[in-house]
C-alpha cells in the first residue's frame, strides 16, 4: 500500500475537516466510552467500533474510517468529510471505495504526547488488518515512541534532529522548542509518511534519506533523539526483518556504533536522548558492555536499564509485535522462535536489557568523563523530561562547587519523597530506612541514621553545613565524619531530585 500523498490543498482540507469535527483524543474518549479507548490500547477495537457505529458523530465516523478499519456507507463518509469528501480522501491515498463504502487504507488518528495534540498517520496495524505487517510497515506511535517523547527535554534549542524519525512523531514535537528540525531515515515509505503528518500539523521538518548518520555527517545539533532499530534479530535470513526496528547488524552492533559515533553530530553541550538495547552474555554485568560503549564515545554519559527480558521471553516479545502469533500459524512462530534463540545461544547470551541512554557532549574537550549507569525496574512518574532536565543542571551546579559550598546549600525535602522504617519485631531501633520517591524515576534509597537524620532536617532554612554541625552534636559523632559519610548521598538525592534547592 502506498503512503499518502502530500497534495497541499487536500491535505489541508482534510485538516479543516478533522477540526470541524473534533477529532481528538478527549472528544473521541466521550463519544465511544472510556472502556472502548481503553480496549484499543489493547489491541482489541471492537467496542470502539459497536460504539463508533452508534453514533452519528462525525468524529466517530472518521475513528470508523481512519483509524478502526471500519467499513462506513459512502454518504455517512461524505457527511463526515465535508471539506475534503470521499474523493479526495481516496486521491490521498487515504480510502479505498466501492461507491457504496469507504474503508481505511491507512491509520491516521488523534494523540496526546507533550504540550499539544496532533494527528499521525501510518500504516495500520495487524490488529486491524489481522495479519502480519509488511517488512516495510511504517509503525504509529507505540510504547517505546511513547517513552522516548516523555523522556525527551524540552528546552529551546536551536538545532534538534530526529534520527530514524519513522513516521515522523518525534519530529512533530521537537518542532515545539527547536528553532530548525532535520529528521532522517532509510526507509522512503516512512518519510512519505513524515511529509504527510508534517504537512497535516502544519510544521517544518527537513527529512532526508540515509542510513544512521550519514545524512547529517557535516552537521552539528544541540539535541538528538532517536529510537532507532534497535531490534536484535537473527541475520541467517530466516526471519523477516521490518525496517521500523531492525537494523540490519548482528547483535546489538547498531546500538552500540550509534553510541560510539553520535558525538560527530553534536555542538558542545550537545544532548542525545535515546532508547536501545544490550546484550548481556553469561557471567557478565550488563553495565561492562555499556561502559565499554560509553568509554569509546568520548561523551558524558546516564544509562538506565528498565528490563531484562531472557532470550525466549524476548523472541516472544518481537514476533508478537509483527503480528506473528502461534494462533495464527503455530509452525511459523516455533521456527522463527528457534532461530532467535539459537542466535543468542551463539553468542552465550542470557539476557537482553532495554533502556534509556541520555549522552552529552562536553564544553570542552578532553578531561575524565562523568558515566552513571543504574537499574530502574519500577514504575515512573509523568513528565521524565522535565527531571531530566533538572538533574543535568544539577549535575552541572555541584560539579563546580567545592565541599565549602556544597555545606553552604539549603536544601529541601522534594514533595513526592517519603520515608519508611522498617522494625524487627522489639527492637527500638530501625533495622531499614527507606527514602522513596513517588515521581520521576521513583528512586527508593536505603539510608541509615546519619543520612536520615540530615535528610529529614532539610526545609530550606537551614545549610548543610548547619544541619551536619547539629547532626553531629546530636549523635555524639565528629563533625568531619558525619560529613564524609553523608555529602556524597546527599549530592546523589539533589541530583535525583528526592532534595531540591530553593
Amino acid at each position: 500500500m502506498k503512503p499518502p500523498a502530500t497534495d497541499p490543498t487536500l491535505v489541508e482540507r482534510l485538516r479543516a475537516d478533522l477540526e470541524k469535527a473534533r477529532y481528538a483524543v478527549g472528544h473521541l474518549a466521550d463519544v465511544l466510552g472510556g472502556s472502548a479507548v481503553a480496549a484499543l490500547d489493547r489491541e482489541n477495537g471492537l467496542p470502539a467500533v459497536l460504539a463508533a457505529r452508534a453514533s452519528d458523530d462525525p468524529a466517530a465516523t472518521l475513528a470508523r474510517l481512519l483509524t478502526l478499519g471500519d467499513p462506513v456507507p459512502h454518504a455517512v463518509a461524505e457527511r463526515a468529510l465535508p471539506s475534503l469528501g470521499v474523493e479526495g480522501a481516496r486521491q490521498l491515498g487515504l480510502v479505498a471505495t466501492d461507491g457504496e463504502t469507504a474503508r481505511g487504507v491507512t491509520d491516521i488518528r488523534p494523540i496526546d504526547i507533550g504540550d499539544r495534540a496532533w494527528w499521525l498517520a501510518s500504516d495500520q496495524d495487524s490488529s486491524t488488518t489481522d495479519r502480519p505487517v509488511e517488512p516495510d510497515h511504517v509503525l504509529g506511535v507505540g510504547g517505546a515512541s511513547r517513552t522516548l517523547a516523555e523522556l525527551t527535554v524540552r528546552t529551546p534549542v536551536a538545532r534538534a534532529l530526529d534520527l530514524g524519525t519513522g513516521c515522523g512523531v518525534q519530529a512533530l514535537m521537537l518542532s515545539a522548542h527547536a528553532d530548525t528540525v532535520t529528521g532522517t531515515d532509510i526507509s522512503t515509505r516512512a518519510l512519505a509518511y513524515a511529509r504527510f503528518n508534517a504537512m497535516l500539523n502544519a510544521v517544518e521538518v527537513d527529512l532526508r534519506e540515509g542510513s544512521m548518520l550519514e545524512p547529517v555527517a557535516d552537521e552539528r545539533f544541540d539535541l538528538v533523539v532517536t529510537n532507532p532499530p534497535f531490534v536484535i534479530t537473527p541475520r541467517s535470513g530466516a526471519l523477516a526483518t521490518y525496517t521500523y526496528r531492525d537494523g540490519g547488524r548482528a547483535g546489538d552492533d547498531l546500538v552500540r556504533d550509534l553510541v560510539t559515533s553520535v558525538g560527530s553530530v553534536l555542538a558542545p553541550g550537545g544532548l542525545v536522548q535515546m532508547l536501545g538495547n544490550w546484550e548481556i552474555p553469561r557471567g557478565r554485568r550488563w553495565t561492562e558492555r555499556v561502559t565499554e560503549w560509553l568509554d569509546a564515545s568520548g561523551l558524558d554519559g546516564w544509562v538506565v536499564q528498565r528490563e531484562v527480558l531472557d532470550p525466549a521471553h524476548y523472541a516472544e516479545t518481537w514476533l508478537r509485535d509483527g503480528g506473528i502469533s502461534p494462533e495464527r500459524d503455530r509452525a511459523a512462530w516455533e521456527a522463527a522462535a528457534e532461530a532467535w534463540m539459537a542466535d543468542f545461544a551463539a553468542r552465550q547470551v542470557s539476557g537482553i536489557g532495554f533502556g534509556y541512554l541520555v549522552l552529552r557532549k562536553p564544553m570542552v574537550a578532553g578531561g575524565a568523563r562523568q558515566h552513571r549507569l543504574e537499574e530502574v525496574d519500577g514504575p515512573v512518574g509523568p513528565a521524565l523530561g522535565e527531571r531530566v532536565a533538572a538533574s543535568l543542571r544539577v549535575t552541572d551546579l555541584l560539579g563546580g562547587l567545592s565541599e565549602e559550598a556544597v555545606l553552604e546549600l539549603a536544601p529541601v525535602v522534594a514533595a513526592d519523597v517519603t520515608e519508611e522504617r522498617h522494625h524487627l519485631p522489639g527492637e527500638p531501633d530501625p533495622s531499614v530506612i527507606l527514602l522513596r520517591q513517588g515521581g520521576g524515576l521513583g528512586r527508593v534509597v536505603r539510608a541509615d541514621t546519619l543520612l536520615a537524620a540530615v535528610v529529614g532536617a532539610c526545609d530550606g532554612d537551614l545549610t548543610l553545613g548547619q544541619i551536619t554541625a547539629g547532626v553531629a552534636v546530636l549523635l555524639e559523632e565528629p563533625v568531619g565524619e558525619v560529613r564524609a559519610s553523608v555529602l556524597p548521598a546527599v549530592r546523589e538525592l539533589l541530583v535525583d531530585g528526592q532534595l531540591t534547592l530553593p
